[in-house]
């Protein structure tokens, strides 16, 4: 895909973001077909940055205190990307 073809999908996909740039989720880049490498790169070329903000939810049952002892929040794959507001104008 070419700088014009990922710009304009990203507009396609893209919604506003509390902080006035757009937002992006990652299921949505995944699903737009087999360039999400170079789909990536561009977002990251153009400042996107993963957008922290949401918190997972809480970990329950019987296992969940054990299984997930909260040390590897920071390793988890961000679920949307946030770009700044003059990267899809």
């Amino acid at each position: 895909m070419d700088d014009e073809d990922i710009r304009a999908l990203l507009a396609r996909l893209a919604r506003p973001h509390a902080s006035g740039g757009q937002v992006i989720e990652r299921a949505d880049l995944l699903a737009a077909g087999p360039d999400f490498v170079s789909i990536m790169a561009w977002i990251t070329d153009h400042s996107g940055v993963p957008d922290t903000a949401v918190a997972s939810a809480p970990r329950r049952g019987l296992h969940g205190g054990r299984l997930h002892d909260g040390g590897s929040e920071g390793a988890a794959t961000p679920l949307r990307y946030v770009l700044p507001a003059a990267a899809l104008a």
